[in-house]
């Protein structure tokens, strides 16, 4: 019937879509296991990544672990078990709250500089110029910011897990009232080294997520400065999706019983 002819279309071109970015995953895997390795281009994208990125993260988890300790307070308090504050800061940190937050965080800042920049380069031909001087675009211009994402985002999200329990200790020590010896020793009581693990392991995922959609969408980017600003939303929007998603999925794998 013509009127489920609108649904076929969209269907059909979302599976061409996800046909061509695992084509491009692939390809892009694939470079990234045979030489030449560009390590300085890597190293930069390293340092805009990680280190520019480090201020938001750490800003976005303070403020997420000062917040889950005072609901978490709320919550409890009507049971009588406000003594669980501290082991849920830091589980909900570890597990879902820093890689989850972070990873968003570094999907708008970052996603979207990759999206706009290599969008840019192929508007304006930059890209083509690498081919003609035999330089492959995938490994100069995806491979270092893949493994950049791959590298760094589990360093952010270690350092917002620490950030975002010290919000909740300071806020559970000077709003709540806890002891402080009594609280740190409520945080470390029931951590254990899989819910660390966990959330690193979401953080490389998201990395990987995040700079390859950024990529793919900038490197087929078409029309000039509108394609670019389309590439650039639709990297950011992709990447949220797709981190929700996985996030899922990894959970399912570590903590599924």
């Amino acid at each position: 019937m013509p009127i489920f002819a609108p649904v076929g279309r969209m269907f059909l071109a979302f599976l061409a879509l996800v046909g061509r970015v695992t084509v491009f995953a692939g390809r892009t895997l694939g470079h990234m296991v045979t030489p030449p390795f560009y390590f300085r281009l890597i190293f930069k994208q390293m340092r805009e990544i990680g280190y520019f990125s480090l201020p938001v993260v750490a800003m976005t988890t303070l403020f997420a672990g000062m917040v889950l300790a005072l609901q978490s307070y709320s919550g409890f308090s009507r049971f009588s078990a406000e003594s669980a504050v501290a082991t849920v800061v830091v589980i909900s940190m570890t597990r879902e709250l820093g890689p989850v937050f972070a990873g968003l965080m570094v999907a708008g800042r970052v996603g979207a500089a990759i999206a706009a920049e290599i969008g840019t380069m192929r508007v304006t031909e930059q890209i083509d110029a690498l081919v003609t001087l035999s330089t492959n675009p995938l490994k100069y211009l995806v491979v270092p910011r893949v493994y950049a994402g791959l590298l760094t985002l589990p360093v952010l999200v270690l350092i917002g897990d620490i950030i975002g329990v010290l919000g909740g200790y300071l806020v559970g020590v000077n709003k709540l009232g806890f002891n402080e010896g009594s609280y740190i020793r409520n945080t470390f009581q029931y951590l254990e080294q899989l819910d660390v693990i966990s959330g690193l392991v979401k953080a490389a995922v998201f990395g990987f997520i995040i700079t390859l959609m950024g990529c793919y969408h900038g490197y087929h980017s078409r029309g000039g400065a509108q394609g670019v600003g389309q590439a650039t939303t639709n990297a950011v929007v992709s990447s949220s999706i797709l981190i929700l998603i996985s996030n899922y999925i990894v959970t399912e794998l570590f903590f599924a019983r």
